[in-house]
Order: C-alpha cells, then structure tokens, then sequence
C-alpha cells in the first residue's frame, strides 16, 4: 500500500473542519472531547457511543463586577444579596464617596439642583413647558395665590376682627398639618392630635387672656403631647416628644402673637401694619436680590438669598416702618427704623430657618396647597417670626 504524501490544510476560513473521531458525535468546532458549548448553552463532555450520561458540572457561582473607581464617577452597588434574586438592573447608583451606599441626610437634588440650576424636576413631563422667573417658580401662580390670601386676611380685619381669628387659625391648623406630615417622612412621628387642639386653646385664650393665657395654653400643650406620645412606648420618645413641643412653639405658640397684637382697640392697624411689613421684606428683598444679587448669603441653605437682597429687604422695611409709625400710631421716626429693620430681619431669619429644616429632611417644599409657594407654612415661615418681634417692638415703642 502506498503513502499518499501529506496536503497541507489551507488557512483561514477554507479549512475544513475537523471529523468526529472514535465514535465522538460530529458537530460543528469539534475537540478530541465532543462539541464545544455555544454562548447562553448548557455545556459539557461530549457522550461517546455506549456510554452512559455523565453528570452535569456544578453551576459556577456569579460574579459581581467590581465598583468603578476613581475622581468624579459612579460606583454600581447591589442593593440584594443575590443578583439573581434581585433581577435585571438591581444596581443602584450611589455616590462614590460614600462606601457604604447610603445617600447623606442633606442630598437634595431636587431641591438644591432645582433651585440653582431652574431645571424642571423629575416629576415634570417631558415638553411641559415651565414658566419660571429668575426665583425658580412659577411667578404669574404666585402673584395669584398671594393677592387671593391677602383679600381674605384683609376683608377678615376691615369688616369683622374675629373674623380674623378664624382665618388665622385654618391657616395654622393646616400649617401644622404640613410640618407634622414633613417630620414625618424624615423618620419623626410628632403627636398631631394634642398639638391640633392646643392650637384652638392658645388661639382662644390669647384672644380672652392676653400674654398670660397664651403661655398657659403653650404648657398644656407640651404637657399633653409628651402624655399622648406615652401610648407608643419607650422607643423613639424622646426623638417623637422633641419633635411635637417644636411644632406647639413653632406654629401656634407663635402665631398667637398675631392675635395679642389684634387685641387692643388699634389691634386692626397693628396687624396691617405688621403683614405689610413682612411683605415689603418680601417684596424688597426679591426685587434686589433678583437685579443686583451676586453674593450668597448662605449658599448651602438657600442659594437664591444674597446680601443685596436683605439690603433691599431692610431698606423697604424701614421705609414702610417710618411711614406706619409716625403717620398711623403717631409715635417716633427712630421706632418706625427700629421696626423695620426688625421685621426685615426676623422674616429673613424665619425663611432662613425654615430652608434649614427642609433641607435636613430632603424636601423642597412643605406642601402642595398653594401653586407657586408650596404649601401653606412656606409661606408662614416669615409671618411666624415676625409676629412675636412685631408685638414685642409696638409694646415697647407705641404701648397701648
């Protein structure tokens, strides 16, 4: 028999593939084994003829990808112990400077970003057109809803005083609903209950008491919130009781100041005079802060309030000031100066303060009451305040 002399096998894709040898079954890309698993296919030994199935080879155990490193990037976390369990897009993004995955209690981004920025939030559907002005909110809603709220505080103090009162105390009421709802979703359960009904009491009697009634009313409402919150147990009590005795001090304990200054027989000029006040602070502020504001007065809490702006806040608060002092109670320029760089002051402090908290609970707003403000205690944030200053400031410069 004679040798025929060895062809060598042409490269690239003119080769022929391999045979099946020795009983090996013949497939495609096939070894001295059996056929090679396709990508997504099971895949083992091949099975020679007469030969009983082998058994399948142990899954091998998943693996996660590692985190991306590095200045300015985004790492991937799993949020469930097994990425299959978790399904398909289980990685969360999270910042790269925070190990552990969890966002920080100041990340707003819908706040801060937002407000910087003017860009619309998530929410926002996509070709919706925003109107917003340099403030970041929707101007032409605002300007509505606030000329709406001062016909009805207005026309409550002209034509009956109590009627005053009543409008006053929805205003609180919902005002508490809204900042017990915002403590809420930051972890704290304030009692609502004790402090709604406190809220009535320090109303009613600061309006029959006077000073001394209001402060009655405060204590036993302090003292029924930290009994109420006794039925839910010890954990928690002291975080939960904190948080309800700052709602009774910082909503109605307040706002009970507006109503000691509607008590005495000019008690309608000196609420006027002291909403009026406040809006020019307002007013003033906004006006400045939008033409000539450059430097951030507190940049991590409220990026849009510069210096200029609470220059323009003083200087119209003492021009109003001046005017109602000497003009509507007939008392010294220097007590219209010393009123109105109060209130601009004190509002200024309240926003500020009232910035803060919603900062430290990851909101922007109170509520959703009111289009182009917010909710109803974003807009109280300065009037509270600037109540108690205002009946402090009168007592002292035109008493009664």
């Amino acid at each position: 028999m004679t040798s025929q002399p060895h062809r060598p096998e042409p490269p690239g894709p003119e080769r022929e593939p391999a045979r099946g040898r020795a009983g090996v079954a013949d497939g495609p890309a096939t070894t001295g084994i059996g056929p090679l698993p396709r990508p997504g296919e099971g895949g083992g030994p091949a099975v020679r003829a007469g030969q009983p199935p082998l058994p399948p080879l142990p899954p091998r155990p998943a693996v996660r990808p590692d985190p991306v490193e590095g200045p300015g990037t985004i790492g991937l976390r799993w949020d469930a112990e097994d990425p299959d369990d978790a399904g398909a897009g289980a990685a969360s993004e999270v910042p790269d400077d925070d190990p552990d995955g969890a966002p920080p209690l100041t990340a707003v981004p819908d706040a801060l970003g937002n407000e910087v920025t003017g860009e619309a939030p998530a929410d926002t559907p996509s070709g919706a057109p925003r109107v917003t002005g340099r403030a970041g909110r929707d101007m032409a809603a605002a300007i509505g809803v606030g000329a709406g709220l001062g016909v009805a505080v207005l026309a409550s103090l002209l034509f009956w005083r109590p009627a005053f009162l009543l409008v006053l105390t929805v205003a609180v009421g919902i005002s508490i609903v809204e900042l017990t709802g915002a403590l809420r979703k930051g972890g704290h359960q304030p009692p609502r209950a004790p402090v709604l009904v406190g809220a009535l009491a320090m109303v009613a009697l600061a309006w029959t008491r006077g000073p001394s009634g209001l402060v009655v009313a405060f204590l036993l409402t302090v003292f029924a919130v930290l009994l109420w919150r006794l039925g839910d147990g010890p954990l928690g009590y002291l975080r939960d009781a904190s948080a309800g005795v700052f709602v009774a001090l910082y909503v109605p304990l307040l706002a009970g100041f507006a109503v000691l200054l509607l008590v005495p027989d000019d008690g309608v000029a000196r609420v006027l005079a002291f909403i009026a006040t406040v809006v020019c602070s307002d007013v003033g502020g906004f006006a400045a802060g939008v033409l000539f504001g450059k430097h951030a007065m507190a940049p991590t809490v409220s990026p849009k309030k510069s210096w200029e702006g609470l220059a323009g806040s003083v200087t119209a608060c003492v021009a109003i000031g001046v005017l109602l002092m000497t003009l509507t109670f007939h008392g010294p320029w220097w007590g219209g100066v010393l009123f109105g760089v109060a209130i601009a002051l004190t509002a200024t402090l309240g926003d500020l303060g009232e910035s803060l908290i919603k900062r430290d609970l990851g909101i922007k707003d109170m509520g959703d009451l009111l289009p182009g403000h917010g909710g109803l205690m974003d807009r109280m944030d300065s009037l509270l305040p600037s109540a108690a200053v205002a009946w402090l400031v009168l007592s002292a410069v035109v008493p009664v």
